[in-house]
């Protein structure tokens, strides 16, 4: 068994209140959450209105499945234009 963890750090450039923060946040969790199966939550910067850190999980039986999987993932998140990527980091336990 092997457990995938993706831990993505974004900047939202154009969120002016915690408000703007969190709908950006929730529908990113919520398109990741219903197309792909992962567990998402956000786990860092919580109080800042214009920075996010995200965490991922994902149990597969192949390590290789996993990591493209999770690295899919980042490609998304890259992708949207309402965020910008600052760094990730993808461990397995």
């Amino acid at each position: 068994m092997t457990v995938g963890v993706l831990q993505i750090e974004l900047a939202i450039p154009d969120s002016f209140s915690l408000k703007d923060k969190r709908r950006v946040i929730q529908s990113l969790k919520d398109r990741i959450a219903h197309s792909h199966n992962v567990s998402v939550a956000e786990v860092g910067a919580l109080d800042e209105h214009r920075r996010s850190i995200l965490g991922f999980a994902m149990v597969g039986n192949d390590t290789r499945y996993v990591e493209s999987a999770l690295s899919k993932l980042v490609d998304l998140v890259r992708a949207v234009p309402q965020v910008t990527l600052n760094d990730y980091q993808i461990d397995f336990l």
